[in-house]
This record gives structure tokens, C-alpha cells and sequence, in this order.
């Protein structure tokens, strides 16, 4: 099939994380307002000056069979475990094929992770330097290679259109939502699951993190340490866990009767060109992403009612994303309901895209956006309208949300969607 610039609409969700196992509890958790942040116990973690994270609320060992799970990293276990719910949810009732209502050579997979098995890679390499050569595992490879579990849900679904897998830090999860909407607006595809997974709780990079200053060092009361937008914020909390979707050309979703959730309306780019690791202050690279997004598609800044934003708690980054918002969408802003769900998940990394995408298009279908948690004391820098402490009903008729998600290296992903 040629480019045909077609409409593409979300028919299935799918996520494992903090606050719970599947979609429906993760929302539920997320409405309810439970932070999912928890001590990490244990003698490794004992000495890191950061002993906090936000684990997945059920281990993925405790749902995959131990066959497979033991040839899988982590990372891989909560991309499956999520693509299956968000390919079960989409109607689909077995593989591509065997499910005639979608061939195998128009399904595609894009499954992103910012770090890929580096569990895989530490844990792999402790037991090479402890029990010798031979007792390290022959799936170490295809179990730390960050297209692993793209490529491991695209052997689960039969996807022949093609297997991707993003890397752009904390923005890859968004982004490869964003390539998923492209191989079907360009043909290539007509169903393609999409999202981002990540399980990085290890002593290593939370101790490299720790030392970048970039992580919340607030050990005695976890389940406040992720607060985006308060003047106390002082890093981002690590979690785990994935959010996938199914994407759907949408002649192909109604010719299979298939229920739609909401329509995407696309994507915006942008690098800051600024620095490794540190927010551009001013916005300038967010703001073009937003710009881009809105010149490439037909959304309007007077439609869009809600947004949950990248909002790490780290004290730059919030800000510089709610200059960048204002900059754009000036007093349009001011309706806009901006929810910060990473103050109750954690930051997933490249997992956070799709798990925020997941959240997204749930507050667009039930018309209600999540709050924001531990904001004692809201920054007087900032210039918008926050959901704090109580979940905000969304406005009848039609509306458009955004996603947010930024990434080390300078990345910037906005996503945009609308109701149906």
C-alpha cells in the first residue's frame, strides 16, 4: 500500500507498573492518587545514597511461565506482559494469521527502552567474575540487546512489517509511538503495537544517577519523594514497568468492528542542541517540538484540555517544560489541565512515554485527568493550571490531549491525540 497519510486510532492499551499489574489497576492507582515509591531493601542497596524506587507492583516472574521469563530480561518481561493485555484488549484473539482479522505482513512492532537489559549485563557479568566463564547464561545476548523486547512481542504477535526499537533516553517510549503512527499513516502497516518498557533498579545506574544529582534523595519518606512542581522538588524517582498500545489505521479498525479509544493526531520533534544531560532552561527545544506538532497536523491550541506532562521533579526540567507550554499555547494554557503522573509511578525512563501515552488516552476516553501528588507548596514560577490532590472531569464534546516526554541527549516527543 502507497502513502496515504491515514488516520490512525488507538484500539487497545496495555501497561505493568508501580501502581499496578495491568492497565485497569495502574489507572485505578492514578485516580486514587497512591505514590508507588518504596524503600529497596536489601544488602546491595544498603550503602547507595539513594534507597528509593518505584517497583513494579507485580513481578513479572509471578505472571510469565519460568521458561520463558528465565530467557527474557526484565525489561522484556514487562514489554510482553503489557503488549499481550494491549493485544488482547484490541480484540485480537490469537497471533497475526491465526487471527485473520490482521495479516502478518502488515503488523509491525515498536517497542522502545532507554537502557534495554542492563540487569541483564550487570547481573551476567557478576556471575562471570564469581562462578567462571561457563555458568554464564547462552541468552545473555539476545536478553541485553535493547531491541529485545521489540523483538520478543513482535515474535508473540507475528509481526512481519518490521521490528524497531527507539533509543532516545527518557523520550524513547513516546517516540516509538510516534514511528508506529508513521508506518501507518505511510502504509507500511496497518496495525502496529507500540509503546516503551524499562527495569533499571540496580545499584549501578542509581548510584550514577545519585552522583549526577539528578535523583530525590529522600530516603525517610518515600511515597513524597516524587514531587513534580513543588518548591521542595529535588530529583526524580526510578521505576519500572511498561505501557503499550495498539495502533490501527482506522478503515482497518472499522472493518473489524474494533473499539476505539481515541485518534492520534501525531507527533513533534525537536533536539535542544544544548547539553548531555541538562534541561535547555529556557524551553526553546520543547516549544519547537509543540510548534512542529501543531504545524503537521489539524489540532488547534484552543482544543487541547489536558495534558500530562514530563514532569520529573527535577527543579530545571519542570520549569523549562511549563515556559515552553506557555510559549506555544499562551493563553490557551490556561485550560489546559496538566497532570504530573510520574509523581505517583516514578520515572520510567524509556518506559515512561508509554505508560504516560497509556494514561493519556485512558483520561481522553473516561474524560477525567489524574492528579498530581505531593505538591505542599506549588511553585510560584509555575504559569499553569496543575490537577493537585483531586482527579478533574474533562469537558463534553470534542478535546485533544498532549504527552509529553523529554530525554537526556536533548529529545523531545510530543504527542497529541483526540477524543472520538
Amino acid at each position: 500500500m502507497n502513502s496515504t497519510n491515514r488516520t490512525v486510532v488507538v484500539t487497545g492499551i496495555g501497561a505493568t507498573t508501580p501502581l499496578g499489574g495491568d492497565s485497569a489497576s495502574t489507572w485505578e492507582g492514578l485516580m486514587a492518587g497512591r505514590s508507588g515509591v518504596k524503600p529497596l531493601e536489601g544488602e546491595r542497596f544498603a550503602e547507595l545514597p539513594v534507597r528509593i524506587a518505584a517497583l513494579a507492583a507485580v513481578d513479572p516472574g509471578d505472571v510469565l511461565p519460568r521458561p520463558l521469563a528465565r530467557k527474557l530480561d526484565r525489561s522484556a518481561q514487562f514489554a510482553l506482559i503489557a503488549a499481550r493485555e494491549a493485544w488482547a484488549d484490541a480484540g485480537f484473539t490469537a497471533k497475526a494469521g491465526e487471527d485473520e482479522s490482521v495479516a502478518p505482513e502488515r503488523l509491525g512492532s515498536v517497542i522502545a527502552s532507554g537502557i534495554g537489559g542492563v540487569t541483564t549485563l550487570l547481573d551476567q557479568y557478576d556471575v562471570l567474575k564469581e562462578k567462571g566463564v561457563r555458568r554464564v547464561s547462552p541468552h545473555t545476548v539476545p536478553m541485553l540487546m535493547p531491541n529485545g523486547p521489540a523483538a520478543n512481542v513482535g515474535l508473540e504477535v507475528n509481526a512481519q512489517a518490521g521490528v524497531h526499537t527507539p533509543v532516545s533516553a527518557c523520550a524513547s517510549g513516546a517516540e516509538a509511538i510516534g514511528y508506529a503512527v508513521e508506518m501507518i499513516r505511510t502504509g507500511r502497516a496497518d496495525v502496529v503495537v507500540a509503546g516503551g518498557t524499562e527495569a533499571a533498579i540496580h545499584p549501578l545506574p542509581i548510584a550514577a544517577f545519585a552522583n549526577m544529582m539528578a535523583m530525590s534523595k529522600n530516603n525517610e519518606e518515600p511515597e513524597t519523594a516524587s514531587r513534580p512542581y513543588d518548591t521542595g522538588r529535588d530529583g526524580f524517582v526510578l521505576g519500572e514497568g511498561a505501557g503499550v498500545v495498539v495502533l490501527e489505521s482506522a478503515e482497518h479498525a472499522a472493518k473489524r468492528g474494533a473499539r476505539v479509544y481515541c485518534e492520534v493526531l501525531g507527533q513533534g520533534l525537536s533536539a535542544d542542541a544544548h547539553h548531555i544531560a541538562q534541561p535547555e532552561p529556557s524551553g526553546r527545544g520543547i516549544a519547537a517540538a509543540m510548534q512542529n506538532l501543531l504545524d503537521s497536523s489539524d489540532l488547534k491550541p484552543s482544543e487541547v484540555v489536558h495534558l500530562n506532562a514530563h514532569a520529573t521533579s527535577t527543579p530545571q526540567g519542570d520549569l523549562a517544560e511549563i515556559k515552553a507550554l506557555r510559549k506555544v499555547l499562551g493563553d490557551d494554557l490556561d485550560h489546559v489541565a496538566i497532570s504530573a503522573t510520574k509523581s505517583m509511578t516514578g520515572h520510567l525512563l524509556g518506559g515512561a512515554g508509554g505508560i504516560e501515552t497509556v494514561a493519556t488516552v485512558l483520561a481522553l476516553h473516561h474524560r477525567i485527568a489524574p492528579p498530581t501528588i505531593n505538591i505542599d507548596e506549588l511553585d510560584e514560577a509555575i504559569d499553569a493550571d496543575i490537577v493537585r490532590g483531586e482527579p478533574r472531569v474533562l469537558p463534553e464534546g470534542p478535546i485533544a490531549a498532549i504527552n509529553n516526554s523529554f530525554g537526556f541527549g536533548g529529545h523531545n516527543v510530543v504527542l497529541a491525540f483526540r477524543s472520538v
